[in-house]
């Protein structure tokens, strides 16, 4: 009554069923070891935002490049204000409002952005501070388009950047800048502290829930493959049991079809 598994046909059939669920498996695995990843790193970054801005400030250059154990650590530099500008639609205790964003240029040629502060919209920033300053304040890896708080839009007055990087600025100022940024520990002229928030990609996003609903929909089709397996498996021996008691005709297939 079996003799039919070892036909080409079945033959093909086993060596997909053979191929596939192992393969569903394998993905939906994946999926979910890249779900609990990003729970792992929501986990840390929420540890890191905890202790940001706290214990003992470290020269900035021994904490760059800035990664996500570096992010949010207290960094200390020495430089000379430079340049100035605000960062518009940020906001702060779900108020509306700017950061003022002054450059300070190390000894090294190299400028890093500090946030000084907040300000409600509306209000006028403070003139930028000049000489020399050494200040503390927590590191942040620099702002890419579609992050939060990030505006979108184009074509901002001169003065005013969308996002905080050394790629906006890099047309701005004729000095290099570092790839990250700081937000002070302690704001002045009126300002209000920023706080430090969590490295982009580390919060449990869309994309951490779409790896977890990718999970159920591979592991789905391993279930699928493996219910149509055994349901054309009956179809084949309850066909085979019929012909062996003249109920079908042996010369057709399952499927009603013709054989050959």
């Amino acid at each position: 009554m079996y003799r039919f598994l070892l036909t080409p046909r079945w033959w093909g059939i086993n060596v997909f069923v053979l191929l596939a669920i192992p393969f569903c498996i394998f993905m939906g695995s994946w999926q979910l070891g890249r779900f609990e990843d990003r729970v792992e790193g929501h986990r840390t970054a929420e540890k890191q935002s905890e202790q940001a801005g706290k214990g003992a400030a470290t020269p900035l250059t021994e904490l760059l490049p800035v990664t996500g154990e570096t992010s949010g650590k207290r960094a200390e530099v020495t430089g000379v204000w430079a340049d100035q500008f605000t960062v518009p639609d940020r906001e702060l205790d779900g108020k509306r409002g700017f950061y003022v964003l002054g450059l300070l240029k190390t000894d090294g040629g190299k400028a890093v952005p500090v946030v000084r502060g907040w300000l409600p919209a509306g209000e006028k920033a403070p003139s930028a501070p000049t000489g020399e300053a050494t200040l503390t304040g927590s590191l942040q890896a620099s702002e890419s388009a579609g992050g939060a708080g990030v505006s979108a839009a184009g074509g901002l007055p001169s003065g005013q950047l969308g996002m905080i990087s050394a790629a906006s600025l890099v047309n701005l100022v004729p000095y290099d800048v570092y790839d990250a940024w700081i937000t002070a520990d302690q704001a002045s002229d009126g300002l209000r502290t920023v706080p430090p928030k969590a490295p982009q990609g580390t919060g449990l996003d869309l994309k951490a829930f779409q790896n977890l609903g990718y999970t159920g929909e591979w592991f789905i089709f391993a279930g699928f493959v493996l219910f149509m397996w055994f349901r054309l498996l009956r179809r084949e021996i309850e066909f085979a049991r019929d012909a062996e008691l003249g109920l079908a005709d042996p010369a057709a297939q399952p499927d009603g079809s013709p054989v050959g």
